[in-house]
């Protein structure tokens, strides 16, 4: 993605915000908005918003899961598979 393309003023985002929203849902990039010469914010489709929250969760997921390995806090799959079908046939 090159955000040079994707840069713009907040006065543009003012005088074009229909057209901002609608191309940021078909093009599904971020539009950089900049204040006095400096980035402040970054603009997205929900789409792409739920994604990037998505993938954030899921980075977080393996993060802590490393971490457990790193600890030594895990147990062979068979152990926890055996554990799963005696609770299940235990209902």
């Amino acid at each position: 993605m090159k955000y040079s393309n994707q840069i713009k003023p907040i006065s543009y985002l003012k005088a074009h915000a229909a057209d901002v929203a609608r191309s940021l849902g078909d093009q599904g990039e971020a539009l950089i908005i900049t204040q006095n010469g400096e980035a402040k914010l970054a603009v997205q489709s929900i789409e792409s918003y739920e994604q990037t929250q998505e993938t954030m969760a899921l980075l977080k997921i393996l993060a802590l899961g490393n971490r457990q390995i790193e600890q030594g806090k895990t147990r062979p799959a068979a152990e926890v598979i055996e554990k799963l079908r005696k609770k299940r046939s235990a209902r």
